[in-house]
């Protein structure tokens, strides 16, 4: 197995984990899927999922309640092909590209995501992470104290309001995954994510169809919409948590380094064993954003190799629920603050 003694990294006061770029190499060991190894992850991943369907489905004739929490357990699953569908995204499940992008596509009808769109939209933000001058597709709107201050009453009071917990994990997931996703939005002028995005839209609204031919509305009710929508909730919350914290980083385009901002503006979620698995290793997020070739099943090879990297950034569920108060990033401190702290610094 690939190894690294701490002692091949140059440590700096402000950087725990080393330069990032020095890891660029060694991460690139661990890059290659195995072929056998992700078609056991998906088998695993889709066969729960669809068993889980049907049983949900069968469970109408017993009681409505019960086939509504099968379908809530069934939201681990899809978030899990989720998972995938990522890294299908980052070219990193399969080694062929062809066949990773169309079981990207394939499972694109499960998630409400059109594939095309959402690796786009996912690579700026991979090329953009932590970036002061290049915020806006992909990422959580974010605003530093001065541009916060700056702001009328109005405008204070509706980012006060999207940054919410009730509308971030609330009502956000809901609107992103039944509603924003079925247009390309913020890449509208290309032919090829109008295509991914109205092919995905028709497949939706064919199984839905199907669906209710056979099943009537309440499987749509009892299954389909609270599956999606607690997957949703789940992925928006990692996907938050994964860059809202503390001690992150957010630069200016001058200051600012793609690797730097990779490995330490992203976190480390410390996850339980079943959580960990049913999320794909996303937790170990400061590792897959600097090198986001390697597939997910071989993120734990590289906090066992690395002490440095297993150490960095971690972040409990205790704390990423603390942090949820953190809403605006003061430049100067170089800290994500709350808006009493901001208040507090005025």
């Amino acid at each position: 197995m690939p190894n690294l003694h701490t002692d091949t990294i140059e440590i700096t006061d402000d950087k725990s984990m080393g330069r990032a770029r020095d890891w660029v190499k060694i991460l690139a060991q661990y890059r290659e899927p195995s072929g056998w190894r992700s078609t056991f992850e998906l088998a695993v991943t889709i066969g729960p999922f669809v068993i889980l369907w049907a049983l949900a489905w069968w469970a109408l004739s017993i009681s409505a309640w019960l086939t509504l929490a099968i379908s809530l357990v069934n939201s681990a699953f899809l978030l899990r092909l989720f998972a995938i569908q990522h890294d299908c995204g980052h070219g990193a499940f399969i080694k062929n590209r062809t066949v990773s992008d169309w079981v990207g596509r394939v499972i694109g009808v499960f998630t409400l995501t059109p594939y095309d769109v959402w690796q786009r939209s996912h690579s700026i933000h991979h090329g953009a992470s932590g970036n002061l001058t290049r915020r806006g597709i992909g990422d959580i709107n974010t605003l530093t104290v001065d541009e916060y201050r700056a702001l009328s009453p109005m405008r204070r009071f509706q980012y006060r309001l999207y940054r919410h917990p009730i509308v971030l994990f609330g009502l956000a997931p809901g609107y992103l995954f039944f509603l924003q996703n079925r247009l390309p939005l913020g890449l509208m002028a290309r032919a090829k994510y109008w295509v991914s995005a109205m092919a995905t839209n028709a497949a939706i609204i064919a199984a839905l169809l199907i669906i209710l031919y056979f099943g009537g509305i309440m499987p749509i009710v009892l299954i389909f919409v609270p599956s999606t929508l607690l997957a949703a909730t789940a992925g928006v919350w990692l996907f938050y948590v994964q860059h809202q914290f503390e001690n992150t980083t957010w630069e200016g385009e001058e200051q600012w380094d793609v690797h730097d901002a990779a490995l330490y503006g992203s976190s480390h979620y410390v996850l339980p064993s079943v959580l960990q698995w049913l999320s794909a290793n996303i937790g170990i997020h400061h590792v897959h954003h600097l090198y986001s070739r390697i597939p997910y099943y071989r993120l734990p090879e590289v906090l066992r190799d690395h002490d440095l990297l297993a150490a960095g950034n971690r972040m409990t569920i205790r704390e990423s629920i603390a942090n949820a108060r953190l809403h605006l990033w003061d430049e100067k401190s170089k800290r994500l603050l709350s808006f009493a702290q901001a208040r507090a610094i005025a």
